[in-house]
């Protein structure tokens, strides 16, 4: 499954520079299971669709906006809606260093403890700049699994990502085409 729009007689230019090696294959085979705990990545209301989402595919899951290590007991999937808002991280009273160290900090306990990530970047271009880049690799080169709304993939940001570090991803056309590919990371 080549998941992202490119063919195989077209090379990737992301950046303006051809790059080899970057198709990316989507997910073969469903690796995450509950308790699942979603979290955002950036403060953007992007965290409130994913949300929707998994209450509309029935997959059951506790939502903390600024999770830290201690809030993955228990926990077997983390979930990161990746994208900035200057207004969501205001609201949280929190920069967006404060929010790279948080992020940081969950995601290597996650690590360690051995909970599946899926990075989902639903904002589409909207979503996208200078802030909410900072977000995007931090997180999604951690992950287990990368969904990613077209829009916000024209650059070949995540294609980069995945090929890289061999992560499966699946690109979609728009946020509720996001809802099959989740439902599929579940057992």
């Amino acid at each position: 499954l080549v998941a992202c729009g490119d063919s195989a007689d077209e090379p990737d230019t992301a950046g303006g520079e051809e790059t080899e090696g970057t198709e990316v294959m989507g997910l073969e085979e469903a690796f995450a299971e509950g308790p699942v705990l979603l979290t955002s990545v950036g403060q953007s209301a992007d965290v409130e669709m994913v949300k929707s989402l998994m209450d509309n595919g029935g997959i059951d899951h506790e939502i903390e906006k600024l999770a830290t290590s201690e809030d993955l007991e228990g926990v077997n999937t983390l979930v990161l809606a990746v994208g900035g808002s200057s207004k969501g991280l205001g609201a949280a009273g929190i920069d967006a260093d404060d929010e790279l160290a948080r992020v940081k900090e969950l995601i290597d306990a996650a690590k360690e403890a051995d909970i599946k990530i899926i990075a989902m970047h639903i904002g589409g271009e909207g979503r996208r700049g200078e802030l909410s880049d900072r977000f995007i690799e931090p997180s999604a080169s951690q992950a287990d699994y990368i969904i990613v709304v077209e829009d916000g993939n024209k650059d070949g940001i995540f294609n980069d990502i995945a090929s890289k570090n061999n992560i499966p991803m699946d690109s979609v056309g728009g946020i509720g085409d996001a809802l099959e590919p989740l439902e599929g990371a579940f057992k």
